[in-house]
């Protein structure tokens, strides 16, 4: 995912430190925000962890209702926040509202599931420890630091808010310089449904400076997305301290098809998970491998609905103009390095980036060295390449450096599973796409380049918690092991008993 932190809107005032956010589209400036300074963002972190007090004095059921409000505000706002997408993101409408629809889902699981994931619970003490009750439980960690990207504004800064948040902890958020006022809009709802808990989310706002500012705050953990180049420089800041980190730094995701796979619905999957959003979805297909039996249908299938496929700013187009200008740039790079080094653009080419957005392209014959192959190319565009056979498929598929999440069609489910399993990606869909990020007991997050961590799930819970281990002595033995006072041939016949009990051959 292309970072919040590596290019800056087009128009930054440096002599009163603001900086404007753009309409994509029409380049209208939508609104004016404050780079704020590392005294300003030490004071947000301060301000939150105030906060805190009162939200874990509250405990599960209580931080549950609140979170309900701030749901219920969300999903009465609906249209309006998906016109502000719109306006500042550039996605249609109708993408907008199915961010926001994926959201109040999470909200809602995350609500519900925080008591049962992070409660405490009982652990047997084993025989060493047969006397002394045990358990485990999850406390919050404080206050967490969230980089938000601008390509899903809401849902992908959510995963780590909305967790963390009912794990007990406050959050000072970082939106993208380019989605700003969409940041602004769900901490203004935060705060209409959670009055009294206004500071437990507050957002500061600026450039590359601003984030590292937030790394060297105080927080007590930094929830990252967008790109490695930039996780590391996150990660190196937050090293100063020893603050962890959690890094979603996006991907090259591969669909496999395989033999007998549904070509029509593979196909339409293919151009969904490529395209929609202009491409610009970390999660979304770039590479697609198909076998020898099925490719020619399969490309045919696909350059047919591509065709069909416009980008623009109206509400109904496909998909809108990029929302980072820059991002043009490498994609034409992509497409240019493809077909020079003998790949074919069989929808697209060369004349695919226009000032209204970017035309639907799919590139054939291209070699996996490609920097259309291995670099992120977060634009609406398509390597698709014939393989052997499957085996072939994942052996290609799991060369990238990248890990975050593939797809498969197959001609059965069971089929498809094994072939999943043994892609390497933190997340995978048979004979669907992107269907991870729409439950949210299941955890998200990659591997390698596409970084570590995970949000959403129980795992995602817990990712904002840290394990505390607890022990109480129910009654004394007769013998303290862990005593000076121990008799002489104690250990000697626990020993025994050890080796009585483990020590058999199998």
């Amino acid at each position: 995912m292309t970072s919040t932190e590596e290019a800056r809107p087009t128009s930054v005032d440096r002599d009163t430190a603001t900086f404007e956010s753009l309409n994509p589209a029409s380049g209208a400036v939508v609104a004016t925000f404050p780079i704020d300074s590392d005294v300003a963002v030490r004071f947000a972190v301060e301000r939150a962890r105030i906060a805190l007090e009162w939200w874990q004095s509250i405990g599960f059921d209580g931080r549950a209702r609140h979170l309900a409000s701030f749901k219920g505000e969300l999903a009465r706002r609906m249209s309006e926040l998906a016109d502000l997408i719109h306006e500042e993101n550039g996605k249609p409408h109708a993408d907008a509202v199915l961010e926001i629809t994926l959201v109040i889902d999470h909200i809602s699981w995350a609500a519900g599931h925080a008591r049962k994931v992070l409660a405490p619970r009982p652990v047997f003490p084993g025989l060493l420890a047969l006397n002394n009750s045990a358990s485990v439980e999850y406390q919050p960690l404080g206050v967490i630091g969230v980089i938000g990207p601008w390509n899903y504004p809401v849902f992908t800064p959510a995963g780590s808010i909305v967790y963390a948040l009912a794990a007990g902890n406050a959050v000072v958020f970082k939106p993208s310089e380019y989605t700003p006022a969409i940041g602004k809009w769900l901490v203004d709802a935060w705060a209409t449904a959670v009055p009294r808990g206004r500071d437990l989310l507050t957002m500061v706002t600026g450039l590359g400076d601003t984030g590292a500012a937030l790394c060297r705050s105080g927080v007590d953990k930094i929830a990252f997305t967008g790109s490695a180049r930039t996780g590391r420089k996150v990660m190196a800041a937050c090293a100063e301290n020893l603050v962890p980190v959690l890094m979603e730094c996006g991907g090259k995701d591969a669909l496999i098809v395989d033999d007998g796979a549904d070509l029509e619905a593979a196909a339409d999957a293919a151009l969904w998970s490529g395209m929609s959003n202009g491409g610009q979805t970390c999660i979304g297909t770039e590479r697609v491998y198909a076998t020898e039996a099925v490719y020619d249908r399969f490309l045919s299938i696909l350059t047919e609905k591509a065709t069909k496929l416009h980008p623009g700013s109206e509400r109904n187009a496909a998909w809108g103009p990029p929302t980072m200008p820059s991002q043009m740039e490498v994609i034409r790079r992509h497409v240019g390095d493809a077909l020079g080094h003998g790949g074919r653009a069989v929808v697209g080419g060369m004349d695919t980036v226009k000032a209204t957005g970017v035309d639907p392209t799919i590139l054939v014959g291209v070699p996996e060295d490609s920097s259309a192959v291995t670099e992120e190319t977060f634009g609406p565009t398509l390597t698709v390449a014939k393989v052997r056979d499957a085996e072939e498929a994942l052996t290609l598929a799991n060369a990238s450096g990248y890990g975050l999440a593939g797809a498969v069609f197959a001609r059965s489910r069971q089929r498809g599973i094994e072939l999943a399993r043994r892609m390497r990606s933190g997340m995978v869909s048979v004979n669907s796409v992107m269907t991870f990020a729409f439950i949210p007991g299941l955890p998200f997050g990659g591997v390698g380049e596409s970084g570590f961590g995970r949000i959403h799930g129980p795992d995602g819970l817990r990712e904002f918690s840290r394990a505390k281990s607890i022990t109480a002595q129910r009654f004394a033995l007769p013998v303290n092991l862990t005593s000076f006072n121990r008799p002489a041939k104690a250990t000697d016949v626990l020993a025994k008993v050890i080796k009585l009990i483990h020590g058999r051959a199998r």
